[in-house]
């Protein structure tokens, strides 16, 4: 194994410990707090939360991409990217400032006013860490980085969002935990990565880095379009409680994607980065990562979307009943956006950065006509178009990078049919537990009885047919548990 092929799994093995621990106690604080609160409160913040999101967008106007995948970085570089960020991120809460009430005006709801009013601060303060962030990403310094992350959500929501909600703050308890964990995130990132402060606004790579900010910003506004128009639509024409309902669901459906995303895109980027001037090999780390997602990831999503009612029984209670149809239905679309997200370093390390929003503007237009059009019959009318569209998305940019690196998309589908029988095995098991223990069933007894059902019959095909697993999958598997290869035939399958 090369040295960046060690240092790519060192950095993955961190990024999903990581991650992991942050999936956790943001599942326990997300369930506390969503029991606390109730739907109202939390549509309230998710309507408030996407508007964050759009102006999160605006203040990183992509500077700090250039810092990440520039290949020799000066002092200069930092300094520039480093000033206009803070100045976008400045510019971008000074707007939102002065624009909340017109933006609760269009929502309906007075109440968003003050929430937005109070989370602008984090444009300033996610500006003000991008520098930093980005390079801990380039120097493959995923040990601090899961730290900023683990710790930061800890201080945010764990020691200030669970007590105020508990003290009866409201939604206010959720824009507190949102600030501190920007202040965190924003002071701990330039400890372990300190840069210089003195300003510089232009230099003579200023264009060049324009130039690539331009491309991340407008991929960037493409990219929440099709990622939140659900919300705007659904917070227009229904009301708070429905954005409520539908963000809860959202939230624990694309907490696993999260999870999957954080741990092996950074480092999958980063190591594209490095592989630019070998296709070949790049084509090779791309293919391996489709066909685990095929074998691995898409049976997960359907065995999540399986047990989503019995899950939001569980974790939420009663008030939240609306919740699991939009789970479900949520969770099979996710596969494609994990796939959409290992895809597009591949169009950013190939030359191809305007592809990822060039490509997708048809599906923003057919989406927000969709919406449109069924957003009135629905929390789970809204949750079936959006789960179409992250379908369409990963089409078009999975399509562009196998023509990028002269792939063709067949070599995947001997994996797609291991992955759709062992799918269609996780649903099977689901439905028979379900039968047996019948429809009053208390929700921790069914949920353990599926996950242990469903895990052994998963092993014991696996043990008996190990080649179930296909090359990339049994591939992947070896990198990161090498004592598996007594039991996993290692397939000469090449990696960064």
């Amino acid at each position: 194994m090369t040295g960046l092929a060690k240092a790519g799994v060192h950095a993955v093995k961190w990024s999903a410990f990581s991650t992991l621990a942050r999936f956790l106690l943001q599942l326990g604080a997300q369930v506390v707090l969503a029991r606390l609160l109730g739907p109202d409160n939390y549509g309230v913040f998710g309507i408030s939360l996407l508007v964050l999101s759009l102006t999160g967008f605006l203040s990183n106007f992509g500077f700090g991409w250039n810092l990440m995948h520039k290949q020799n970085l000066t002092t200069e570089d930092i300094r520039f990217a480093a000033t206009w960020q803070v100045l976008t991120g400045t510019i971008a809460m000074l707007v939102l400032l002065l624009s909340a009430p017109r933006l609760a005006d269009y929502f309906h709801d007075p109440r968003v006013t003050p929430v937005i009013r109070w989370l602008s601060l984090t444009c300033f303060l996610g500006a003000a860490a991008s520098a930093s962030s980005n390079l801990l990403q380039r120097d493959l310094n995923f040990r601090a980085i899961g730290l900023i992350q683990i710790g930061s959500y800890a201080c945010g929501y764990i020691a200030v969002g669970i007590p105020m909600a508990y003290a009866g703050a409201g939604v206010q308890a959720l824009v507190a935990a949102v600030v501190v964990q920007a202040v965190v995130v924003t002071l701990a990132s330039y400890a372990m990565r300190p840069h210089s402060l003195l300003p510089l606004l232009r230099y003579p790579g200023m264009a060049k880095a324009m130039g690539i900010g331009g491309t991340v910003f407008i991929t960037n506004i493409t990219n929440w379009a099709l990622n939140n128009i659900d919300r705007v639509f659904l917070g227009r024409t229904l009301n708070a409680n429905a954005v409520g309902l539908y963000s809860v669901g959202y939230n624990i459906a694309t907490m696993p994607n999260s999870l999957l995303l954080n741990a092996l895109q950074p480092a999958f980027m980063a190591a594209a980065a490095r592989m630019q001037s070998d296709p070949e090999r790049l084509g090779r780390a791309y293919l391996q990562m489709m066909g685990t997602i095929c074998v691995l990831v898409i049976p997960f999503f359907v065995f999540l979307a399986a047990i989503s009612t019995d899950l939001v029984r569980l974790l939420y209670g009663s008030r939240w009943d609306g919740t699991g149809s939009v789970m479900a239905i949520l969770f099979l679309g996710m596969p494609a956006l994990v796939a959409w997200g290992l895809s597009t370093p591949v169009l950013w390390n190939m030359g191809r950065k305007h592809h990822e929003s060039f490509l997708q503007i048809p599906i923003l237009i057919l989406g927000a006509a969709c919406f449109y059009a069924f957003t009135s019959m629905g929390v789970v009318a809204v949750a079936t178009v959006a789960s179409l569209i992250l379908l369409g998305r990963m089409l078009v940019i999975c399509g562009s990078a196998f023509l990028i690196l002269k792939l063709s998309p067949t070599l995947l589908l001997p994996q797609l049919v291991r992955g759709l029988f062992l799918s269609a095995m996780c649903a099977c098991v689901v439905w028979g537990c379900t039968w047996f223990t019948g429809p009053n069933h208390p929700p921790f007894f069914a949920l353990a009885l599926n996950g242990l059902a469903t895990l052994g019959s998963l092993l014991i095909v696996t043990f008996l047919w190990p080649a179930i697993l296909g090359e990339y999958a049994s591939g992947m598997l070896l990198r990161f548990a090498p004592g598996l290869s007594g039991y996993l035939q290692p397939y000469p399958v090449a990696a960064p």
